[in-house]
Order: structure tokens, then sequence, then C-alpha cells
């Protein structure tokens, strides 16, 4: 135990040393993860780490999942319903077929069943990787909502592929009609319970007298809960996790406090940072494993397969794009879609961006060592090789390659016409001017006599006013000038007003809670200042 405690936390500190060499580089930390996990699979004392394929997904795939759904916007979501869904169902079933009957064809005594579990494992691309990658470059916001929404759904129904091959390998039969029968129950139950269980936890937070650390708890049973009701009624966990992340994120205002809410955005973020370095960095390490396992004699044949594999991946994805692309100009004629005229752009960029990551990796690895009759599972090794150099081959040449293909294609944004800068300016006038209503027409009385209400106005007429400034046209120009200076400026005050109140606290007269509270407040006022410059630093 003590030199298990001893490797982990030996891992953990590669992980953080990873990613900040990775931001300083400007290259995606999942990339460089799972390079220094190859180099550090020589290492003797790591060669013992392994997980228990069983407890793959209920170790990484709950919270993951949760934290996307509940970072996915709601309203993007919906307005590209129709394309995530195409990439989460038909083309996962399409890219699954594709790679069973190629495998089958291609793999000696490679069943079609076990095609299907391969298929299965490698259809779905990964979000984690795209959007690390996509964070350094500028790209339409679009394309980055896509990503995430079909990453989604197509890890829930490239799972359900998974589920009905792995059965019908261990049973040894597979009875197509009921297979599809059964494929639409899993998926409707899955997404029924996922939304039961939410409701459950919805009105624990809404109705119990909660605070933010039993708040924050909660949020982290509650994908547990969800995946584990549905799994043990046999129906998709994952999309109960999926669809009750969704129904609660888009609640998250009536169940939660302001603080709840502030406070698990951190620890959610640093959890799924974690969960995420740990699962990249596993992907390195395990590969020596895999290889070893061939035999001498079985490499060179399983990198041929691979070589072969990955090339029909990345094609399918591509030729799906496209096909996308040409089937909603068609459809348009017909119906109200999104964007009727997409330009060759978007599907360029949207089909290599496919890169293979978690969820591959837990379905693979959470194949059974043995079959219910005690026989060896038939090709795991080989389809545990072709697993991991997938994930390497489309994170190493596809995630490399993609900030360079994006800027080659410099597609404009085409859905925000309006500048980023300009929105949040009109927002913040419209919320100003609300602020103004409010206390003229209900505080008319307390503005004569109370100098805290008189205040508030005097600050809002203020900011209106620099507002009207900033749009004048001999200020557009240098709006990057006033900005920078801007913040400077704040940083310096914040920086002088933290050590004045350091100060102050080493008098013994002064309550160190209140120097706490000030301070906290201080931080809250520099993570305002570190959002409101976040889209000008891309």
């Amino acid at each position: 135990m003590h030199q298990l405690i001893i490797q982990y936390a030996f891992l953990l500190a590669v992980i953080l040393f990873v990613v900040m060499l990775a931001q300083k580089i400007r290259i995606a930390y999942p990339i460089l993860l799972v390079i220094a996990g190859l180099a550090l699979s020589f290492l003797p004392i790591l060669q013992d780490i392994e997980i228990e394929p069983e407890l793959i997904f209920v170790i990484f795939l709950p919270p993951l999942l949760y934290e996307a759904a509940w970072n996915t916007s709601w309203k993007d979501f919906w307005k590209w319903r129709r394309v995530i869904s195409s990439f989460a169902f038909p083309i996962v079933i399409f890219t699954s077929t594709v790679v069973a009957l190629i495998s089958r064809s291609l793999i000696p005594g490679f069943t079609l069943a076990l095609g299907f579990l391969l298929g299965g494992i490698i259809s779905p691309p990964d979000a984690v990787s795209a959007s690390a990658i996509l964070k350094n470059v500028k790209v339409p916001k679009r394309l980055t909502t896509i990503l995430e929404g079909e990453s989604l759904l197509n890890d829930a129904s490239s799972l359900v592929v998974f589920r009905f091959a792995l059965a019908a390998v261990m049973t040894g039969s597979f009875v197509f009609s009921k297979a599809a029968g059964n494929f639409v129950v899993v998926i409707v139950m899955g997404i029924l319970i996922g939304i039961a269980v939410a409701l459950i936890f919805y009105a624990l937070h809404r109705w119990l007298p909660t605070t933010t650390n039993i708040d924050i708890i909660l949020t982290f049973l509650t994908p547990y809960a969800m995946y584990m009701t549905a799994e043990e009624f046999h129906f998709s966990g994952v999309l109960a996790v999926v669809s009750g992340g969704l129904f609660l994120s888009a609640r998250r205002d009536q169940i939660l406090t302001h603080r709840s809410r502030l406070q698990s955005i951190n620890v959610w973020e640093a959890v799924a940072f974690v969960l995420n370095g740990f699962v990249f960095l596993l992907i390195g390490l395990e590969f020596p494993v895999i290889i070893n396992g061939l035999g001498e004699n079985g490499l060179l044949p399983a990198i041929r397969y691979s070589a072969i594999i990955c090339l029909v991946l990345i094609l399918v994805r591509l030729a799906s794009t496209y096909g996308a692309l040409y089937f909603t100009r068609f459809i348009s004629r017909y119906i109200t879609t999104a964007d009727p005229n997409p330009s060759w752009k978007a599907p360029l960029l949207f089909g290599w961006a496919g890169m293979r990551g978690v969820v591959s990796l837990a379905a693979a690895l959470s194949i059974p060592v043995a079959l219910k009759s005690g026989e060896a599972f038939p090709q795991r090794n080989l389809i545990l090789f072709i697993t991991f150099s997938v994930i390497l081959v489309t994170l190493v040449l596809q995630g490399l390659t993609l900030p360079a293909l994006i800027k080659w294609v410099d597609m404009p944004d085409p859905d925000y016409t309006i500048p980023f800068e300009q929105q949040k300016q009109m927002v913040r006038k419209k919320l100003s001017m609300l602020s103004l209503k409010i206390l003229d027409e209900k505080y008319h009385d307390a503005l004569e006599h109370n100098d805290m209400i008189r205040s508030i106005k005097i600050r809002i007429e203020a900011e209106m006013e620099l507002l009207r400034d900033w749009e004048k046209e001999e200020n557009i120009s240098r709006s990057e000038d006033f900005y920078h200076d801007y913040r400077i400026a704040l940083e310096d005050i914040m920086s002088e007003q933290r050590i004045l109140l350091k100060g102050l606290n080493k008098k013994e007269q002064i309550n160190d809670e209140l120097i706490r509270e000030q301070l906290e407040l201080l931080d809250l006022e520099e993570e305002k200042l570190r959002r409101h410059f976040s889209q000008r630093d891309i």
C-alpha cells in the first residue's frame, strides 16, 4: 500500500510537470502525457501499475461525463442537435460497421462480433483532447459546441455497440433483430433513469438545508448514482449520466447557491483535470505491456493492422463530415436547419479533430481477460494494441497538425457577426440600464436619504458613461491600449491592497477573519478580471 501511494504521488507530480510544460510550449497536454507515459513505462518502479479492468468504467467515466455534461451549453446543444445526433448515433454505427467488416477480412481468426467490439471501442472521438487543442487557437464557436456535444452522445452509443458485441463474444450468439430492439430500449431507458435520478438530487439540493460542502459532495455522488442505477438494470449508464447531467446543469441556478456554484466549479475542474491526466498517462504506461502480450511474432502484423484501421477511421470520419455537409444542403430545402449552406471548411476541421482518448481506453481495458468458460478472451491483446495505436496516432498526428490546419483554413465565425467585445459591452449596458430603472422606480425615496443606495447609482452611472466613452470613434482604435492600461492598473491596485491587508492583519486589534474576507473579495475581483480578458488573450 505504501509503495502504491508513492507510485501515484509520483505520477501526479509528473502530470503537473507535463501540463506546465505543455502550456509553456503551447501543445495540448494529452499529447505530451501519452508520450511521457511511454517514456516512464520503462522505469522499474512503474512497471507493476495496473487497474482492474472491471473498475475502469466506474472510476473514470461517470465523473468525466458528468463534468462534460455540466459544462455543456444547452442552448448551443439544442441549436446543433441534428448534426450532433447524426454523429452520435448513425455515424457511430456506420463507423463500427466499417471497422467490423474490414477487421474481419483483414485479421485471421477475427469474427464479426470481435470486429464490432473493436468498432465500438475506437469509434467515439474524445472531446477532452480536441478541447485542449482548440483552447490555444481561434475557431468558430460552433466547431467546439458540435465536438463536445457529439462526444457526450457518441460515447454512449459506441459503448452500447461495445456492450452488445461483448455479449455476443461471451455467449457465442448474436441475433440482429433482438439486438436492434434492445439497442433502442437500452438507450431510452438509460435516458429516463438518468432524468429520474436527477430529479431525486434536484429535490435534495432544492428542499433540504444543504451547505456549500454538502452541495459539492452531492454533485460527486450524482454521476455515480446515475451510472450504477442504470447499469444495475442493464441499461446505458453513460446515457444516464449525460441526460441527468444536462438536466441538472440547466437548473443549476435553482438548486445551488452562488457560493456552491463558485466552489463546485473549481473543485470539479481540479478533479476532471487529475482524472484526465491519469487516463492519458496510463495510455502510455500500458502500451509496452500490451506489446509484450502480443509475443515476438505478433508485433509486426499488429502494427500493419493498426496502420490500416487508423487510416480507415480517419477516412470514414472525413467522409462522414462531408456527407453530413451535402445532406444538410439537401435537407435544408425542406426543413429549417441551423446552417442551410455550410462551407467546406467546417467539415474538414471537424473531421480532422476526431482524436480518440478516454472512452476508447476505458472500453478496451474493461474487456475481460477470460470467457465464462475459463478460456482466454479471443484476440484481447490485439484489440488492446490496435486501440492504443489508434489513440496514439490520432492524438499525435492529428493533434499536432490540427492547429496548423485551423490557421491554414482560416474559417471565420459565421454565427457571431457582432465581435465578442461589442457583445460584452451591449450586455453590460443593458444590465446597467435595468439597474438604473429599478433604482429610479423602486428606490426613488431611498436615493434621497440613503447614501449607500445613492452610491450604487453613482457607480452604475459612471460605468454607463465609461461605456459611452469607449464607443466613440476616436477611442475605438485605442481600445486595446485602454484595456491594457485598465488591466495593469487594476492588478497593481489589488496587489497593493493585499500588501496593506497583510500589514493590517499583524495588528492585534484587527480581526483575522475580516482580513480573510477582504482577501477573498480581492480574489473574486481578480477572477472577474481574468474572465473579462480571457477571450482577448486567445
